[in-house]
């Protein structure tokens, strides 16, 4: 199997230096009368060379950095193939070479009785799992946000379910004698590239999560039954199910188990839910664990208007860190709603379930609507709190597709 899915090793090789070069650093409303219109897409521009293997036609390309998948591209299967996944990166990554050799990659592992580094080849040993989750960009909805945040204008598309295959984080603690004590948080340290004359706090992707998440947490070097793409973080990647991305660090290159969180900026300011109008802070809290969540992905407006008749509305449903109970439809913009049938295999409490209703639409305008609810029975919420970054957009309201049938 090659470490290079979808494009050659020699063509990838060539293309690193344009490749860095490319990603740079760089309340309710009239129910059927009118919702909220989701934001324009961004002009269409070609795909940067480090992911030029993905399907052109199905992604939005914002930045080099920030390519969203179209709604319509996520189909009806559960999961989501690499080319149609989505990108988003905080740095320049490592070159590309380092997935020549997958397993030669090396991470330290601190904060354990046995502290060691750890190559991928050794941790193949350690054990393995496969687990599907819901990949998410943390501002995934930003587009729909009234208030305008700051960032990339996402809307469902930052976002897909993948497959990873790796060793269970708790396997590779358990090797190395258990937990050294005292720790509260596990940290996930990036190996991408630091540009130079700049405090290395104020820029690496550094990010602590509750240490609780370590039972779940994987370190991935294979993704839907392929070598972990260098595009995606390849050759290593921390796992953290029910998270969003950017707790999901890339290339990681150090996972320490820690007494207090990551002092760097990423963590301490950065990636909080606060306030809008203000700057975050260790206050406010951090961007952690996602929320249940739904949208339609079809009929789409991108696809058209509608004949009038019999329409199978069809989208996907997450519990975030809970299992999913149950997908509710509305064709009313929220007034009425039927509950809609499950379909597809069930891949576990982290990944999304595909949801179809049919449905017989009249013409006219009609605002579709979707809402999930958990196995503890929490709903997802109609509308989620503005805050300063743009990040979990959950409510349903705004998610809702205003359609015309023909």
């Amino acid at each position: 199997m090659t470490p290079f899915p979808h494009t050659s090793r020699r063509r990838l090789l060539s293309g690193g230096a344009t490749a860095l070069a490319a990603l740079g650093l760089g309340r309710a409303q009239a129910q059927t009368a009118s919702a909220p219109t989701p934001a324009a897409a961004a002009p269409a521009r070609s795909l940067p060379p480090y992911v030029d293997w993905k399907d052109a036609e199905q992604m939005i390309v914002h930045t080099g950095t920030t390519i969203e998948t179209r709604r319509s591209a996520f189909g009806t299967s559960i999961i989501t193939p690499a080319e149609r996944l989505y990108i988003r990166n905080n740095l320049p990554a490592p070159e590309v070479g380092i997935v020549a050799d997958p397993d030669a990659w090396a991470m330290a592992v601190e904060g354990v009785q046995q502290p060691r580094y750890l190559t991928v080849r050794e941790l193949k040993a350690l054990g393995i799992e496969t687990v599907a989750t819901v990949l998410q960009c943390s501002g995934n909805g930003r587009g729909y946000f009234a208030g305008k945040p700051s960032g990339t204008k996402w809307t469902v598309g930052a976002a897909g379910c993948v497959l990873w295959s790796g060793v269970p984080v708790r396997n590779v603690v358990a090797a190395l004698g258990g937990l050294a004590g005292g720790a509260r948080f596990m940290t996930g340290t990036g190996g991408e590239k630091l540009p130079e004359g700049l405090d290395p706090r104020s820029v690496m992707v550094e990010r602590s999560v509750p240490l609780k998440a370590m039972q779940d947490a994987l370190l991935a070097w294979e993704m839907n039954g392929e070598p972990l793409h260098h595009a995606h973080g390849g050759p290593l990647r921390l796992v953290v199910p029910g998270y969003s991305g950017v707790n999901n660090i890339k290339y990681i290159k150090r996972l320490a188990f820690t007494a207090a969180e990551s002092d760097a900026a990423i963590q301490k300011t950065g990636y909080r839910m606060s306030p809008p109008g203000t700057k975050g802070d260790p206050s406010h809290p951090s961007v952690w664990e996602m929320d249940v969540k739904s949208w339609i992905n079809g009929p789409a407006p991108e696809t058209g208007p509608l004949r009038a008749g019999w329409v199978q509305v069809h989208g996907v449903a997450m519990g975030g860190t809970r299992p999913l109970r149950r997908v509710d439809v509305s064709i009313d913009g929220g007034q009425t709603w039927r509950e809609a049938r499950l379909v597809g295999p069930d891949l576990g409490r982290f990944a999304w379930r595909q949801f179809v209703l049919p449905v017989q639409l009249p013409p006219g305008q009609h605002v579709l609507a979707s809402r999930a609810q958990d196995t503890q029975f929490n709903w997802q919420v109609e509308t989620s709190p503005e805050n300063a970054g743009g990040y979990l957009n959950s409510g349903w309201r705004s998610h809702a597709l205003p359609i015309t049938v023909a």
